[in-house]
């Protein structure tokens, strides 16, 4: 075989393909598939991937191979495989993909690395657990142990300790002798499945795989996976690709959260990345969380999935008391109380609960002091005269100040009115903190945000302004849990906003002591609206429902596949020129995007997705061979639509 197809680290698209190169003598027993190597392309010397070894080329002459990174098989051919697929879906390169599936090399991580394989014994299936309150728990965990391949939408219970269920399905599949890969939003929840995972299944059986470990410790434990040591990897997004061997499940929690879709091209989510693994593997799925997706809500709607979820009376047993304030909130009495914008409710949970020893959360959808502000007299909103951005205050002693721009606005005047009075138009973490530190003078206030993420609080009498994602965990449960400024959430111009508002306020509900008789949870908002009713009710899945069929009769996303187009106006009407769609493609836009470019969206059956993303990404390969100076952003499935 001394023909080497090598992918090519160029993210040109109309380079996207394997090109080939002769191997030398001397590198023709360590240049094997899944090796990093060094080629020379259009006069340059560019790093390379060999994905296959062949015993022929069509073309006649070949250039060799310049030189061999290293030895070590970090690619395995089901993960090349499955880059291939993702990058079709998102109508990418596979270079860009390969990119985001493997991490930069670390020499010295890689020659410390033990090359040997663990011989150790896999544990046995988990014998009681807590899947029980789950309808289909046992079942699936039981399918598990079996080595088959069950796929679940999982709806957790308030009070579930999710990490330790996550870590039981993983026990259950190592019993089975296959591998596991779950998937979490973020570094906090990561942190606890790595501790639930080491109390499940002892030391040194299990590695995490995240961008904040460092370029060593990340490479050593992609090792770990790659050679077949460890099993089982937890990780943030880019863990979905892990090259662990025989896989048997795949795992991703809150997959409704945006920090799921990676920024980078070609913007894959790992939920996707995921369920195409599963589907190619035959390997076992499970999308799990407090609230749900419509996306998940669709995998069940086809068959592909089963739900797992509590029956009534579970739900109704572990569910705290949730309240809602009516359309127009009586403030408390209290001064301090009515300073901080509390509803007579919301200010006797929080004042009964510190009274109990207990932690109070407030969650607030907005960080910072007072990050929109707007006219005292007339209400509008208050722009800087330089490049009309919104105004903000910092601190109570603030000057208004540009958010965009950061020009000090001290005589700021209403162009409008012609006053010179501010008022808030929005209500930071930092500003609720600080009236709620006048409401409850002898308490201690704590803020967890962007500045400084909490990751638990003690059980004892405090209050906790957070916001959304940022919800430290309270041992044994928060006594009470405020939810503020529901319309900032529900009145976004958002696809998502119902959906995204139920998943953060489920989030934070959840956190509250469990049953009757635990901690209380108010939301400040009329109890007549949908998507309080999921809350009260705790029943994500009947809103997803109701949200997917409401989505079908417009042909939105998840029923539809939507693809954005951004760039110049010249550049996308020269994509969309060049571009062969199906027939039944419909072609949306443009609207006003960001610095002077405009976006259209491409609206297509399900069944249509693969022949768009194939043209599309034709079309940009034709203007790249061009070599067109003005690119043209393709996001497939973009969760920012409107």
């Amino acid at each position: 075989m001394p023909v080497a197809r090598v992918c090519v680290d160029v993210p040109l698209p109309h380079l996207d393909r394997l090109f080939d190169y002769l191997v030398p003598g001397d590198l023709d027993e360590t240049a094997q598939p899944g090796t990093r190597v060094k080629v020379r392309f259009a006069g340059q010397l560019v790093d390379g991937w060999l994905i296959e070894r062949a015993a022929e080329s069509a073309v006649p002459k070949l250039a060799y191979l310049e030189k061999l990174v290293s030895a070590e098989q970090v690619l395995t051919p089901e993960v090349a495989e499955l880059a291939r697929a993702i990058a079709d879906r998102y109508a990418g390169s596979l270079a860009d993909v390969l990119r985001l599936a493997v991490p930069p090399r670390h020499a010295r991580a890689e020659q410390a690395a033990p090359p040997a394989e663990s011989d150790d014994a896999p544990p046995p299936a988990p014998v009681d657990t807590g899947w029980a309150d789950y309808q289909a728990g046992e079942g699936f965990l039981r399918a598990l142990a079996e080595g088959k391949n069950p796929r679940a939408v999982w709806s957790a219970l308030p009070g579930e300790d999710w990490p330790a269920r996550i870590a039981e399905a993983a026990a259950a599949t190592l019993a089975a002798g296959k591998a596991v890969v779950a998937v979490v939003p973020d570094a906090r929840d990561l942190d606890r499945v790595d501790k639930a995972l080491t109390d499940q299944l002892g030391k040194d059986r299990h590695v995490t795989l995240a961008a904040g470990l460092g370029p060593a410790k990340r490479y050593r434990a992609f090792l770990a996976a790659s050679r077949g040591q460890v099993r089982v990897v937890a990780g943030t997004r880019a863990a979905a690709f892990a090259p662990v061997h025989d896989i048997g499940l795949v795992v991703i929690w809150d997959d409704g959260d945006d920090l799921h879709a990676e920024p980078r091209a070609p913007y894959p989510h790992a939920r996707e990345v995921l369920l195409t693994r599963a589907q190619r593997a035959g390997a076992a799925a499970l999308v799990a969380g407090h609230a749900r997706t419509t996306e998940a809500q669709l995998l069940l709607e086809t068959g592909w999935a089963r739900e797992v979820v509590g029956d009534r009376a579970t739900t109704r047993r572990r569910t705290p008391v949730i309240t809602p304030t009516g359309d127009d909130p009586q403030l408390a009495r209290d001064p301090g109380a009515a300073t901080a914008r509390l509803p007579s409710l919301a200010w006797e949970a929080a004042r009964a609960a510190l009274k109990a020893d207990a932690p109070v959360l407030v969650q607030v959808p907005r960080r910072g002091y007072l990050p929109s502000v707007s006219c005292a007299t007339c209400r509008a909103p208050a722009r800087c005269t330089a490049c009309s951005g919104p105004l903000a205050l910092r601190s109570s002693h603030a000057v208004p100040a540009c958010r965009w721009c950061g020009r000090v606005a001290g005589d700021h005047v209403c162009p409008h009115c012609g006053a010179r009075g501010l008022r808030a138009s929005v209500t930071g973490a930092r500003r609720t903190a600080e009236e709620l530190g006048r409401a409850f003078p002898e308490i201690p206030v704590r803020t967890s945000g962007r500045d400084e993420v909490l990751t638990e609080v003690p059980a004892a009498a405090a209050v906790v302004v957070a916001t959304p994602g940022a919800e430290p965990v309270a041992e044994g449960g928060y006594g009470a849990v405020l939810l503020l400024d529901t319309w900032a959430l529900l009145t976004r111009a958002d696809l998502r906003a119902g959906e995204e508002a139920l998943r953060r306020w489920m989030t934070a509900a959840a956190l509250a002591r469990p049953g009757a008789g635990g901690g209380r949870v108010v939301v400040v908002a009329d109890g007549s609206v949908p998507v309080i009713q999921a809350l009260l009710r705790w029943d994500p899945g009947w809103y997803a429902a109701r949200e997917l069929g409401e989505r079908r009769e417009l042909r939105f996303p998840p029923a539809a596949r939507m693809t954005s187009l951004t760039g110049t106006a010249a550049a996308v009407a020269d994509l969309l020129a060049a571009v062969e769609l199906p027939p039944d493609a419909e072609v949306l836009g443009p609207v006003p995007a960001d610095q002077d470019q405009e976006r259209y969206l491409v609206r297509a059956p399900r069944g249509r997705a693969a022949d768009v993303a194939t043209a599309l990404h034709a079309a940009a390969g034709m203007r790249s061979a061009r070599k067109t100076p003005q690119p043209v952003r393709i996001q497939v499935d973009a969760t920012d639509l409107f």
